[in-house]
């Protein structure tokens, strides 16, 4: 790592925007960092692009979320890279550079939410706002060894961030420790607590992972058991999970060109290759194969949402493998992708909360195990990894 990365490439360029929190909220103390789709008063938000930058003026006024929590005490240090307009998964972007990952400084830090979990996880702040639509989240906590939360679908309002396919789009944070994740979501979420509950292994999404990731995830697997009242292995998606993927993509990439579209035939912007083409495939996706998807969703949706009833939870690897090594081509890491949206599909279909704990490391670089309840138990989640975590 040069001198140059001493804030690890997780920042956007200029300077950094600093805004006090209240001095005696329920946060004060803390500091986090926003993904570059939150607007903050007075700057653009740039959302990884530079011809999306040059073409947008500045907020006018704070994203909700920033705004609760500065209310509640903490203390915004920085806007924070994302992989161009959310769509990327691994960190990788042409336009500015990829942060880096602190815990694992030969691999990529993943993404979309990249700066955000490279500042957390480098010790620049406390907590890491992103945004999670097929896995933003989730993927990048899991590669940086990080406590992550997706929330629930819908339950917090998305206004005052760039949206991506609105059907899945979530609001999510990161932290080094279980304790503060709980702090920063029974603030903006409510009270949880650790209720007895059951446990359900989906036998085909631990099949996606590798055997030494599987390896890896069995400590803090067996603590979480022997806190359950019950584990089952089931079947969760009879159909296969490689099925519930290509239906999710499909949703979102159809919802993303129908979002961006405008923007995208009347700038003509300049683009990294796998964003140009995920833009492609949604204005070229077959109707048909589109109207499936849609039809099929109640189902996905209905089949994870009855399984997580009555205070159970899906225990789940967050990643099937840790984070591509950072000298591959885009490409190269990219062959990575099908395997993590077979894990990543399932809250998002389900429009559930998802916690993804760091559990061990596979060949130097960090794993996640995660657990999904049913929709509004985010709080419920935070204080459960609170008490098992290793």
């Amino acid at each position: 790592m040069t001198a140059a990365a001493d804030d690890f490439g997780a920042f956007v360029p200029g300077a950094r925007r600093r805004i006090e929190g209240r001095p005696d909220g329920p946060l004060t103390g803390l500091t986090f960092a926003a993904k570059d789709l939150y607007d903050t008063a007075g700057q653009v938000t740039g959302a990884g692009n530079p011809d999306w930058a040059a073409s947008h003026p500045a907020a006018e006024r704070n994203a909700p979320l920033i705004e609760a929590l500065l209310s509640a005490g903490a203390t915004l240090v920085g806007k924070t890279h994302t992989d161009e307009l959310s769509r990327g998964i691994f960190g990788l972007n042409a336009h500015y550079g990829t942060p880096f990952n602190p815990a694992a400084p030969d691999r990529l830090p993943g993404g979309s939410s990249s700066g955000s979990a490279a500042a957390v996880a480098g010790g620049l702040t406390d907590i890491g706002l992103g945004t999670d639509t097929g896995g933003s989240v989730r993927v990048p906590a899991a590669y940086c060894g990080l406590f992550g939360l997706r929330s629930s679908h819908g339950r917090l309002p998305f206004d005052g961030v760039l949206s991506q396919a609105p059907s899945f789009d979530t609001l999510g944070w990161m932290t080094r420790d279980p304790a503060t994740l709980h702090r920063v979501t029974e603030t903006l979420l409510g009270s949880g607590e650790v209720r007895p509950f059951r446990v359900i292994l989906p036998v085909e999404a631990w099949a996606v992972a590798s055997d030494a990731t599987q390896a890896a995830l069995q400590p803090l697997l067996t603590r979480l058991e022997e806190a359950a009242t019950e584990v089952q292995s089931r079947t969760l998606a009879e159909e296969g999970l490689t099925l519930w993927r290509d239906r999710q993509i499909a949703l979102q990439q159809r919802e993303a060109w129908a979002g961006f579209q405008d923007w995208v035939l009347q700038t003509n912007p300049r683009f990294a290759y796998n964003v140009a083409a995920n833009f492609a495939a949604g204005a070229a996706l077959d109707p048909q194969v589109h109207e499936a998807a849609v039809h099929a969703w109640p189902a996905m949706r209905g089949a994870v949402l009855e399984l997580v009833a009555d205070s159970t939870l899906l225990c789940l690897p967050t990643v099937p493998d840790p984070a591509p090594r950072r000298d591959l081509t885009a490409a190269e890491a990219y062959r990575d992708w099908p395997r993590i949206a077979q894990l990543t599909c399932i809250a998002g279909l389900a429009g559930a909360p998802q916690i993804t704990l760091p559990a061990g490391r596979v060949d130097g670089g960090p794993v996640g195990l995660s657990l999904i309840a049913e929709p509004g138990r985010d709080s419920d989640l935070t204080a459960l990894a609170a008490m098992i975590s290793i």
